[in-house]
């Protein structure tokens, strides 16, 4: 055998190595995403499907894997609808086998770190890196500080949590900003929605989508449990402040009807909305007014609603993630909110929109709230504009974020057919 062949023989396993090495480094990143809360609410819901779209569309290939906490009420076949490479960790063996492949977790958006216990478990078992996404945040325990101070980084949706976190000297190397994943849900249930929409008469016609709700969320209604001491307090919370509270956004539906001449869907974020709406914001209405509302009285899954709300002439809600999709898909939403709710209302003046967040402890009457409405349909142009602005600032506090969680990651090339 000639020299130069035995060289080249001899050399064929480092050559190989050397490639294999090669296309690693280059290979698809992949990510576990921690998310899918509950489905009671289609807020909550809506978490998940903004992440996977924010994800898939700012890192190439990148392939995603859901550690799910539920997918009931029919979540899983409409996230398999809209996002068909996602896949799922939700037996134990797929999340062993996630465990195995995936290069970071990603804990997504939600009202605190929901998933800490998982985050904590990831962290034990792989010692590979993770990092927080879109969390509010206002207290930590030594497990959660824990966990909060071996993330590569931690965004949070709101400017109080920000200062929380920052005051709290967390040892986490990135303390910043990002908003709530939810901006990103834009799947949208076209057929559906229409279909709806002209069954409700509304196919077509100019309306605004009105969302109430309780001081506390009776989740022992939805549910179906035993109350508890604490669920009889804010029950008693509840029944105490509810027709002060609807009233003050009662006139401004009221005014949108009969000033505007629009007409009005009342409909849900949560299970328990259909029978709070028609009796607080449907019921009380006089008949002239009643003429021209429709009140869903079913609930929907995320893409039916962002599919309406991206039909409608603007939102006045109560709950706050049906504004948040509304404005991510250029929708004008105002949203009306009260102290027992967290500091993720501060959220709407952290993007720009504080002219669309009324406090209703503050409110006297409603007089601003009707006003704001008012002016929210008329002014079409300026309205436009508020919402273009509020949507590119959204959007670049988003890339930022990301851009962080890529530093974590290989780098990425096109997808490929296996592996």
């Amino acid at each position: 055998m000639a020299p130069s062949r035995r060289r080249f023989l001899a050399a064929l396993p480092g050559l190989a190595a050397a490639v294999t090495a090669a296309a690693q480094e280059r290979r698809t990143p992949r990510v576990l995403l921690r998310s899918a809360w509950q489905t009671v609410n289609i807020g909550d819901i809506g978490h998940t499907p903004g992440m996977v779209a924010l994800l898939t569309e700012l890192i190439p290939g990148v392939e995603l894997t859901l550690w799910p906490g539920n997918l009931g009420d029919g979540v899983k076949p409409m996230l398999q609808k809209h996002f068909p490479a996602l896949r799922f960790a939700d037996t134990a063996e797929a999340r062993r086998a996630a465990f195995d492949r995936c290069d970071f977790l990603l804990h997504g958006s939600g009202p605190s770190l929901v998933g800490g216990r998982q985050v904590a478990e990831w962290r034990d078992a792989t010692k590979k890196p993770y990092g927080v996404l879109g969390i509010t945040l206002g207290a930590a325990d030594a497990a959660t500080r824990a966990t909060l101070d071996g993330a590569r980084f931690l965004y949070l949706r709101d400017s109080g949590s920000v200062e929380w976190a920052r005051q709290a000297k967390l040892a986490c190397p990135v303390i910043d900003f990002a908003p709530d994943a939810a901006f990103s849900t834009t799947i949208r249930d076209d057929a559906g929605a229409e279909a709806y929409l002209r069954a409700a008469g509304l196919w077509g016609e100019s309306f605004v989508c009105f969302i109430p709700r309780l001081r506390f969320t009776p989740y022992w209604l939805i549910r179906n449990t035993p109350m508890t001491d604490a669920d009889r307090e804010k029950d008693r919370t509840n029944q105490r402040l509810k027709e002060a509270d609807h009233a003050k956004v009662r006139a401004a539906l009221v005014a949108l009807v009969r000033d505007a001449g629009l007409k009005v869907l009342v409909c849900p974020e949560d299970k328990s909305h259909m029978a709070v709406g028609k009796e607080l914001l449907v019921d009380p209405l006089p008949a002239d007014v009643r003429a021209k509302v429709v009140w869903r009285e079913h609930y929907w899954l995320t893409d039916l609603a962002v599919a309406v709300y991206a039909r409608s002439a603007g939102l006045v809600s109560m709950d706050m993630h049906s504004p948040i999709m509304a404005v991510g898909n250029g929708v004008p939403a105002i949203h009306c909110r009260f102290a027992e709710q967290t500091s993720k209302g501060r959220m709407w003046r952290d993007v720009g929109l504080g002219d669309w967040l009324f406090d209703l402890d503050e409110e006297r009457d409603g007089a601003r709230i009707t006003a704001a409405a008012l002016a929210m349909v008329r002014d079409r142009d300026a309205t436009r504009a508020r919402v273009a602005k509020a949507r590119a600032f959204v959007t670049a506090k988003q890339r930022a974020a990301v851009t962080t969680l890529t530093q974590s990651l290989p780098a990425s090339r096109p997808p490929s057919g296996g592996g």
